[in-house]
């Protein structure tokens, strides 16, 4: 007797299903790989050398920071960016080429670092108020303060709310003057839908450490930094990226970042339109954002300078440390 053909459709979804059960078991495989096999408490030491302290904020939690106050004048507070694999490592050129002029602080944001890492709502606000307290609370009074990629937005909201704590404001390879931002202004009731079911899905406590451990590898660290370098990576920054990921809590923050809801599609007319304080951006060419609306903006804000130092890829304090020197140097002066 003849096997009976398989129509089509029944084809396709045999193949389908097939497909899916494999994906299943591959992902229920990493979840036990990760669990089992990934050190997630990988000892990590000081990320810089120099003096560590603790505060803790009456909002953010327990803030750890790194302090130099040998060099004289207005204190200078450093904020690293936020993203699966951010740190102090990011902007260690400089801190270290500030140290020996001016007072320096260096700070682990929430969730980063040996700062707390425990669970609750990594969102702006925490962001905006652990730089508040900071520097109301340690530095105690007004700082020039430099922020690096989506910390620009934070540190930008506070000097806009509370300008009598930031004296000016370096941005670093800030995100939102990019064309493609404007696009995306009118999709952003459908993004916060979007946004807040990306969080519930890879926010699932059965899974989310092994998709943060996905960002987290030596080959994912290697590939992010790689296309943000013009040359070699400094020796040491994979293996502190990765120490620094593998703690206790450290997937929380950036599993808020990775589902976008941290980021403000219109940070440019909500946020950045209006600060009042001096305003300087570093920037070139960046793998993460663009700039076609910088030149707008300075061009209407004569508080706002900018300045391209290149050839970078958005961190040029470690590819031109001597022409971003210079730029600050040159900006602060004629701020004060």
């Amino acid at each position: 007797m003849a096997k009976k053909k398989k129509s089509p459709l029944s084809t396709l979804f045999w193949s389908l299903g097939s497909l899916i059960s494999s994906l299943l078991i591959l992902a229920f495989g990493w979840v036990l790989y990760s669990r089992r096999y990934i050190d997630h408490s990988v000892a990590i030491g000081d990320l810089l050398d120099a003096e560590r302290k603790d505060y803790d904020s009456p909002r953010a939690g327990r803030l750890s920071y790194y302090v130099d106050k040998f060099g004289k004048g207005k204190p200078v507070l450093i904020l690293h960016g936020v993203h699966p694999v951010a740190g102090v490592h990011e902007v260690s050129p400089l801190f270290y080429g500030l140290r020996n002029n001016r007072p320096v602080y260096v700070l682990d944001l929430p969730g980063f670092g040996h700062s707390e890492r425990g669970p609750r709502a990594y969102c702006s606000e925490l962001y905006q108020a652990a730089i508040q307290d900071f520097i109301l609370n340690v530095i105690g009074g007004a700082a020039d303060v430099i922020a690096y990629s989506l910390t620009c937005e934070f540190a930008t909201e506070v000097a806009v709310k509370h300008p009598e704590l930031i004296s000016s404001l370096v941005m670093i390879s800030p995100h939102g003057f990019g064309l493609t931002h404007q696009s995306k202004i009118q999709e952003k009731a459908e993004a916060s839908s979007f946004q807040n079911l990306a969080y519930a899905l890879m926010a699932v406590p059965l899974w989310s450490r092994a998709i943060f451990d996905i960002y987290a590898s030596r080959p994912k660290i290697a590939s992010f930094y790689e296309k943000r370098f013009m040359h070699s990576l400094p020796s040491n920054i994979i293996e502190t990226a990765y120490a620094s990921a593998h703690q206790p809590g450290a997937h929380l923050a950036p599993i808020y970042y990775l589902s976008g809801k941290l980021k403000n599609p219109n940070v440019r007319a909500q946020v950045y339109d209006h600060v009042k304080v001096p305003v300087l951006v570093l920037f070139d060419q960046d793998p993460g954002t663009n700039f076609e609306m910088l030149s707008l903006t300075v061009r209407e804000k004569p508080n706002w300078k900018a300045v391209r130092i290149r050839p970078s890829r958005g961190l040029p304090h470690f590819d031109r440390p001597g022409e971003t020197f210079f730029a600050m140097d040159d900006f602060w002066k004629s701020v004060k």
